[in-house]
């Protein structure tokens, strides 16, 4: 069968309909149905053997999705394969523009949307507080939702302990590793801050004038926040006595920036990283990354996964890479003296509506998705790191599988607020470009300016 998605991307679109999503024309974005009983036959054959479906395969549904990404090709992977179980349905992906002021209103619309995306970010804050209160207990013994998948670092329980929103992805901060010249030079990949000091010396003595680059912004993919954040992160889930005063901007927080901002700063003094050659070649945080990385000659390049995601789609525009392809892997950042820092973060979650019309049918469609096998490939096609316990399935982050638990800090280890992050990412920004030491970074905290 011949199906695809389109995304609708205008929200006055969406507006004009009435937020009307579940009942979308072919034109605007419909997967429709065809009752072909042979086909079926041969499609139940090909299914993915894990997967027990509740239902007859020939339950008619619609199921409608709203979320934050204008191309959701790996969620398209996925509804393909759902229907080779449930092929008399059709399923919607609508994409949002600004998210923030319009979930709300979709939801609260005539025909509000049977899965929605959340973020963490948004849990606490009085304008999203009807996307968890409407939000399906997926945890219900009774739906049968294979949870256990999920490893336990992004599995995100709810005060009362209900588990209302599944992790579909998840990200983290650190380098892209071109491979081929660390063999090309016979080096390891550092994995403390004395190796990465030893390591950067040896390239710069081979050639590399800037062993490290990354974009020279104040943005989380940018140089002083991929590098230094997590060891900052580390500090608070150390002492979390600190976070209250981080959180209401207390001056006297700021040391808890000391330790992550000094080890910032040893980076660009050391000549790890030419700032001035960052600035130069590296125009943005996201594709001019990924391409300058393509052409070969970066041995590690700061960045974060949601930059690692946009690679798989940009090796065949990079006329270096297509000519002369090299292999790559992401890692985290060595800025510890025992290792580096891996943020296990997540990027994005599925609810669903409670009040959904086929509410039957959207948990199915969620049971579907909720395994090692399907989470996994939908990680893999988007190139993010997947939130089951398996790292295997996507060998560009093989090297987290067996990250020390010690020096992992995941979203529940800390509660640190955009305010205090944002703080943290303008001294940072600052110290890299010289603009502050690191002494007026931490006095200053509460008052560095901000975009």
């Amino acid at each position: 069968m011949n199906r695809g998605i389109k995304t609708i991307l205008s929200m006055t679109l969406v507006a004009m309909m009435g937020f009307n999503l579940a009942s979308c024309g072919q034109d605007q974005g419909q997967i429709q149905s065809q009752n072909q009983s042979s086909e079926q036959s041969e499609q139940q054959e090909e299914a993915s053997e894990g997967f027990s479906p509740k239902y007859s395969s020939d339950t008619e549904y619609k199921l409608s999705v709203v979320g934050t990404y204008s191309n959701f090709e790996s969620l398209e992977s996925t509804i393909d394969r759902f229907y080779e179980y449930y092929p008399n349905g059709e399923i919607t992906y609508t994409f949002l523009d600004d998210y923030r002021n319009t979930i709300g209103p979709a939801l609260a619309g005539q025909e509000p949307p049977d899965i929605y995306v959340v973020q963490p970010w948004m849990y606490g804050n009085p304008l999203f507080t009807s996307l968890f209160d409407d939000a399906e207990v997926l945890s219900a013994p009774e739906l049968e939702i294979n949870l256990d998948c999920i490893r336990p670092s992004v599995q995100w329980e709810m005060d009362n302990g209900q588990i209302v929103a599944l992790p579909v992805f998840a990200t983290s901060y650190g380098m892209l590793v071109n491979m081929d010249i660390f063999e090309k030079e016979g080096l390891e990949i550092p994995e403390t801050f004395d190796e990465l000091k030893v390591v950067c010396e040896k390239l710069k003595d081979a050639g590399y004038a800037s062993p490290v680059m990354g974009a020279n912004t104040s943005t989380t993919p940018g140089i002083g926040y991929a590098f230094a954040y997590p060891m900052f992160a580390k500090t608070v889930k150390d002492d979390r006595s600190i976070e209250n005063d981080l959180n209401n901007l207390v001056p006297s927080a700021g040391e808890a920036m000391r330790a992550s901002l000094t080890r910032l700063k040893e980076l660009v003094d050391l000549g790890c990283i030419d700032v001035d050659k960052c600035t130069a070649e590296i125009e943005d945080d996201y594709n001019a990354v990924i391409m300058r990385f393509f052409e070969g000659d970066v041995p590690m390049m700061l960045c974060s996964g949601d930059v690692v995601s946009g690679t798989k789609k940009r090796e065949s525009k990079s006329e270096t890479f297509s000519e002369k392809p090299f292999r790559y892997d992401f890692y985290v950042a060595p800025s510890g003296d025992e290792g580096g820092y891996f943020m296990d973060s997540i990027s994005i979650l599925f609810c669903v509506n409670k009040n959904s019309a086929t509410l039957d049918m959207t948990n199915e469609f969620i049971r579907f998705l909720t395994s090692d096998d399907e989470l996994g490939r939908m990680a893999l096609e988007k190139r993010l790191i997947t939130p089951t316990k398996d790292y295997s399935l996507d060998e560009v982050y093989a090297s987290l599988g067996d990250f020390p638990e010690e020096r992992t800090v995941n979203f529940r280890d800390t509660e640190i607020l955009d305010t205090a992050v944002k703080q943290f990412r303008a001294a940072a920004y600052a110290v890299v470009n010289g603009e502050m030491t690191v002494d007026e970074a931490v006095a200053s905290y509460g008052t560095i300016p901000t975009d």
